[in-house]
């Protein structure tokens, strides 16, 4: 029986095949015009045996079977057949059809199995060694994947070690270590090999050791200076470990040496931007996108910087383009809005705004354009368009609802978003967003009890809730004498978010409402450095005359007043103290 995985297709043009027959039956019957066989093997030479594997009838059955099942549609079919007949027949032209189907397929049990079989007929076959690692790195099986890639080196080829470190942020800390352990008894075994050194150099830094991932670089970038990815690497360290003058210079240096790395260069952008060097920045950016202008993410990137340097008409033109070129067109999209917005063209910044379609930016894009809607007049047309998209988007009606809430509470309608919040809700009763919404507009309008009952639901439902905590505790201390057990929720809040100005100002409040004067200043201080808002100004400034600081409390209220002088929290404590609205 000769016949080969190729030839599946030719063979299945006839249309009955038998069991037992080869690809002969499955042809056409021979003409009556041509040449009777016997005579013809008589006078022409019998032509060469084809050089195929020879199949049993049970293995060309299931291959036969496979293609059939792939001409209709059923490639699980002709996978679990292609694997059954590469096992029986150990044929590499099967095996690796077949391991061509798993991938297609992404069955990444069937490719082990596969790769497997082919190293057992094949073993220094290198599509097979790659392809076992990678799968031993899906399932965790760190240590067969490294014998894989030794076995790839070993054979003279990149095992890309480097790729391997790389992707160790996604692993375990335990998987992290055990690959770091890994890379250093590969390094013992072969030493000066340049990616593995710098593969261990990125594994200590992605287990929280850079000083020693850069003393780990020193000697390999003395032996390689040009190895680009230790230089990247080093810079990073270098920022990391707060020698951030000293990075600063090195990628300078660098990225002059080496023009052409964008990921140098993209990394020293970035680093000027966080040192607040946003000229510089641009700059080098301007110098990237002229350098790889067909690079959408350098494009935008120098946009945001122009952006941040007030240079809108380069920001302008360079998200233009991106717009035309339908590159990052949904975030360029976005900040035209926002260049649009703070110059005040109200009707093109909605223009842009809406021309979000989707990504990260689309319902900040949209709760922009509702609220300028709402400035001018259009609140009911902002949300019919809300209300339309809902409609249109149920897998998104949550998100939609809690957009609709917000806007009315901005343009102050609290009954019609009160009645917004409860028809969410008896749609979508888990939503925590929207009952926290609700629970804040009931304590708004004097409903404590209701908005208690909402936010005690949040709390059990989510325990380390540290937003909910907070607010359960806040009403509980402003609203009733439950001061013990308003002090418990705090400082549950407080262990899971510690700087929280918020509730550090509330943990102030229940231990000034306690009678406990001095650790409740030392809170409300700590809230009013972090957050000086008008209603911490309320809070420390009574603290402080409850504790003879009459001077001091003023310069809080005064400070807070020139936030917002019409803080109705802050005007009615500073009365009640000094029967006046207002500090002297």
């Amino acid at each position: 029986m000769h016949i080969s995985a190729p030839l599946m297709a030719r063979c299945l043009a006839g249309a009955v095949f038998t069991l037992a027959a080869g690809c002969a039956s499955v042809s056409s019957p021979t003409s009556q015009s041509q040449p009777d066989a016997a005579q013809t093997a008589q006078t022409e030479p019998a032509p060469p045996a084809p050089a195929y594997a020879d199949f049993e009838p049970d293995v060309l059955y299931l291959l036969l079977s496979a293609e059939i099942a792939a001409q209709r549609g059923r490639y699980d079919v002709t996978l679990v057949n292609y694997l059954k007949a590469a096992q029986q027949s150990r044929d590499l032209g099967v095996i690796e059809r077949a391991m061509q189907i798993a991938q297609s397929l992404h069955g990444d049990n069937a490719q082990t199995r596969l790769a497997e079989l082919w190293l057992e007929e094949q073993p220094d076959s290198l599509p097979a060694h790659r392809i076992a690692a990678i799968q031993a790195v899906k399932r965790g099986d760190l240590a067969t994947a490294l014998a894989h890639m030794e076995a790839i080196m070993n054979l003279g080829e990149d095992a890309d070690f480097d790729s391997l470190a790389v992707m160790a942020g996604s692993l375990a800390p335990a998987q992290q270590q055990e690959l770091l352990t890994l890379y250093k008894q590969l390094a013992e075994r072969h030493p000066d090999t340049p990616e593995l050194e710098y593969g261990i150099a990125l594994l200590l830094k992605v287990t929280g050791q850079p000083k020693q991932a850069l003393a780990r670089l020193e000697p390999l970038l003395d032996a390689h200076d040009n190895f680009q990815p230790a230089i990247v690497l080093k810079g990073d360290l270098l920022y990391e470990t707060g020698r951030k003058h000293e990075a600063l210079d090195y990628m300078m240096s660098n990225t002059r040496r080496f023009p052409d790395s964008r990921q140098m260069g993209t990394l020293y952008g970035r680093m000027l931007i966080s040192e607040g060097e946003l000229q510089a920045a641009q700059d080098e950016f301007a110098r990237l996108v002229q350098q790889f202008p067909d690079v959408p993410g350098l494009r935008l990137s120098h946009a945001l910087v122009a952006m941040e340097n007030d240079q809108e008409e380069l920001a302008r033109e360079e998200l233009s383009q991106l717009v035309e070129q339908g590159q990052h067109a949904n975030e360029a999209q976005y900040y035209l809005g926002r260049i649009a917005d703070e110059a005040g063209d109200v009707d093109t910044a909605i223009d842009h705004y809406q021309a979000v379609e989707q990504g990260s930016y689309y319902f900040p894009a949209l709760s922009r354009a509702s609220a300028l809607m709402a400035a001018r007049g259009q609140l009911q047309d902002a949300l019919a368009r809300i209300q339309s998209l809902r409609d249109s988007h149920p897998a998104q009606a949550e998100t939609y609802w809690l957009l609709e809430v917000n806007l009315l509470l901005d343009e102050g309608q609290r009954q019609q978003a009160l009645a917004s919040a409860n028809q969410a809700l008896e749609q979508y009763p888990d939503n925590t967003q929207i009952r926290y919404a609700r629970a804040m507009l009931q304590d708004a309008l004097g409903q404590p009890a209701e908005a208690e009952q909402d936010l005690t639901r949040i709390v059990q439902a989510e325990p380390n809730n540290a937003v909910a905590l907070n607010a359960l505790g806040y009403i509980l201390t402003t609203r009733t004498d439950r001061l013990n057990e308003a002090r418990d929720y705090i400082e549950r809040a407080l262990q899971l978010d510690p700087d929280n100005p918020a509730i550090l100002d509330s943990m102030g409040w229940v231990l000034f409402r306690e009678g406990q004067l001095m650790p409740a200043l030392r809170y409300l201080k700590q809230a009013w450095e972090a957050f000086p808002d008008p209603e911490v100004a309320a809070h420390y400034g009574e603290a402080l005359w409850m504790a003879g600081e009459e001077e001091q409390a003023q310069i809080i209220w005064q400070q807070g007043l020139e936030q917002d002088p019409d803080h109705e929290i802050l005007r009615q404590t500073i009365q009640r103290l000094t029967g006046s609205g207002r500090t002297p």
